[in-house]
């Protein structure tokens, strides 16, 4: 029997699979607010087990991309409120991934008042987009005082609060592919000589912070966690020590009585791949569940979630094109191809206009 179709526990939550679609950026919330056309979206793909959203800022400074979605004001709480319930309509949990861009950001994609913040003053190498003037390069961050991690970490449970609020079943920190808790993870981007620098003990403790206050904002059981390492996205660099750090990480977040960890992996788009030894170490460390996504089909996902390497599998982009991949991979149908043009474009097309197989 299937065990990637059958039922599957996360918490005190039931799939109705063991899949996950995974967070992907998509960049359709005009104005900055969850809309129809993206509550269409999540709903054609509501026959994953567990609908991870795209990355949403906690507060105006977390905006990094055009065309994010927030959840921090009463507008956005509303606009993502049918998106929810479109998810629960096709048998899916949702959980929001709070996202603050850190160093990944330019002041023209946000809104006035907001700030370009990050662990320290180290401008990330590469380019963003603009609606207003389009590519830009990263723009160079301010280093965040006490004052600026007290007011983060306050947004944060307040974007989990509001999450629930809007309909979401739990929230999923993001803490991977180079914005700001990652940030403050790798030594390239923070260079801190105060409690959040140096050690891994350091470095983390500001991530640990976050997820301390998300769960006193809305339970343990409601709370996870992404992580990459050995991701390189955003200018974020490996070091020697990296390894080590992540399985120490895995045990403080064990201890908390975290839901789940969800590990990816990047090298299918290039990225070196996370070795064995770290999946299986952070496995062994952490007694919650386990998400790994990166680069998986159904034979791939079925092996490792027979062997036990993991609880549930993540997948991306075949979402993107399939909204009814989990139908298509367990009838062994073809899939559609990918339209790698309008990943970001604004509009239904390349969003919502992929195909379903014919009934």
């Amino acid at each position: 029997m299937s065990r990637l179709f059958s039922p599957a526990r996360l918490g005190p939550l039931t799939l109705q699979n063991h899949l996950a679609m995974a967070p992907m950026t998509r960049n359709r919330a005009t104005g900055n607010i969850a809309n129809a056309l993206m509550a269409e979206y999540y709903g054609q793909r509501a026959s994953a087990g567990l609908i991870i959203t795209e990355g949403v800022a906690p507060s105006p400074s977390g905006l990094g991309y055009p065309r994010v979605p927030g959840i921090f004001s009463p507008e956005q709480i509303a606009g993502w409120k049918p998106v929810t319930q479109a998810a629960h309509a096709g048998g899916a949990k949702i959980f929001m991934q709070l996202m603050h861009a850190g160093r990944i950001a330019h002041p023209l994609n946000q809104p006035p008042g907001a700030r370009v913040l990050a662990p320290s003053a180290i401008a990330a190498v590469g380019d963003i987009y603009t609606d207003a003037e389009g590519m830009q390069q990263n723009a160079p961050p301010a280093a965040m005082t006490q004052a600026d991690l007290d007011a983060t970490r306050a947004e944060f449970a307040e974007a989990a609060r509001n999450a629930i609020s809007a309909g979401c079943d739990g929230v999923e920190m993001h803490a991977a592919n180079g914005y700001l808790l990652e940030q403050f993870l790798r030594p390239n981007a923070n260079q801190r000589t105060d409690a959040y620098g140096g050690s891994i003990e350091n470095r983390a403790r500001f991530v640990l912070e976050v997820v301390d206050a998300a769960i006193a904002a809305i339970g343990k059981d409601k709370v996870g966690i992404r992580l990459s390492p050995y991701g390189v996205f955003n200018d974020i660099l490996p070091y020697d020590a990296m390894a080590a750090d992540y399985l120490w990480l895995a045990q403080q977040l064990d201890g908390r009585g975290l839901l789940y960890i969800h590990l990816v992996d990047h090298s299918a788009m290039g990225a070196p791949p996370v070795p064995d030894a770290i999946k299986e170490g952070i496995r062994a460390a952490f007694k919650g569940a386990l998400i790994l996504s990166g680069g998986y089909d159904a034979a791939r996902a079925e092996q490792d979630l027979a062997t036990g390497k993991c609880d549930l599998i993540a997948v991306g982009r075949p979402f993107i094109a399939n909204p009814d991949l989990v139908a298509r991979w367990r009838a062994g149908a073809p899939v559609n191809a990918l339209d790698m043009n309008t990943f970001y474009t604004p509009g239904a097309r390349g969003y919502t206009d992929y195909p379903a197989l014919a009934s």
